[in-house]
């Protein structure tokens, strides 16, 4: 179907304030431009019984985490969830509305991870951020007031990507994981982008243009770290929640990953939600179907934390199943 009306006042808003396409800019002006449109799009920002910002060990120094935590006493199931941002952009900050409503929605306490950027850090720091910071969750659950047997990875875009490539490293190192959440991932580095090159909307040339700063090595492209849908193997994963947008040119690449998912035995839900635009889950604030999306992904959490029996509606205006 074409935009939906919402995603098409979207796009002429952008049109209208001449917004320039991130790509266009330096770092350092994509980086605070992105911030910006998150905060703009999010919404009512929703509070939390606690939000705490602390640091956990890294590869290469301490990493910053964000800890989202509903009213609750006892050990709490814990998402660490992975923010999106082409591995360029983007902080603790960038997902603080994402998180705060999941922390409430599910309930369950929500561990924002900052991990190192690209340029700066390119591929594979982020993914071995990621994991270092899952593992060390799962090593002190006391101190994180984490319940260890019910732990899940998440993320949107970017953030997708990370937690897939985590998923593999937890299933060979551990963690052992409840859930794995994918808005919109990045799954195959190797594949040339979907879709048209639209300035005021995400498309192919910023999909290269990110990939240009995560991989300093073009054959890193291949490692099953960077491009998930790569890997030989996706058994004995997690059950997976992948979420795509119809006007996305990361839509295939996530559909194909759900759908290798599921042919390797991963109880999967795919949903592509129709005339939306890479970046709605986010933006609940400008999106309806943002809610819907995030609405679903804490349904699925409930379900895979045991909080609830099984959820079988699907959010209006999608196309959704197990695969």
């Amino acid at each position: 179907m074409s935009l939906h009306p919402q995603a098409e006042a979207y796009r002429a808003a952008r049109a209208a304030a001449g917004t320039p396409p991130l790509y266009t800019q330096t770092l350092a002006e994509a980086r605070a431009a992105d911030l910006a449109a998150i905060r703009a799009g999010s919404g009512t920002v929703e509070p939390v019984h606690e939000v705490r910002d602390t640091h956990v060990p890294g590869p290469a120094g301490d990493l910053p985490v964000r800890i989202h935590r509903p009213a609750g006493a006892g050990p709490l199931p814990t998402l660490l969830y992975f923010f999106g941002g082409g591995w360029t952009l983007g902080s603790v900050d960038t997902a603080d509305g994402i998180c705060r409503r999941l922390a409430n929605a599910v309930p369950c306490q929500v561990v924002t991870v900052g991990y190192r950027l690209a340029p700066e850090a390119p591929f594979p720091a982020a993914v071995h951020d990621c994991h270092a910071a899952l593992r060390f969750v799962a090593a002190h659950p006391a101190e994180f007031g984490a319940d260890p047997a019910r732990l899940a990875v998440g993320g949107d875009s970017a953030g997708g990507n990370l937690a897939a490539a985590v998923t593999l490293l937890a299933r060979d190192a551990g963690p052992r994981l409840a859930a794995q959440l994918l808005v919109y991932p990045n799954t195959d580095q190797t594949a040339e982008a979907a879709g048209d090159d639209d300035p005021l909307l995400f498309n192919r040339r910023s999909v290269a243009w990110y990939r240009s700063h995560y991989l300093a090595d073009p054959a890193d492209a291949r490692d099953r770290l960077a491009s998930p849908l790569l890997a030989d193997d996706l058994g004995g994963l997690p059950p997976a929640l992948v979420v795509t947008a119809e006007h996305d040119p990361l839509r295939d690449e996530g559909e194909r990953y759900a759908h290798r998912l599921a042919a390797a035995g991963v109880p999967t839900t795919l949903t592509r939600y129709a005339g939306m635009v890479h970046g709605f889950f986010a933006m609940p604030g400008t999106f309806d179907d943002g809610r819907r999306a995030q609405d679903q992904a804490a349904a699925f959490l409930r379900e895979r934390f045991g909080l609830t029996e099984p959820a079988e509606a699907a959010p209006v205006g999608t196309v959704t199943g197990d695969v």
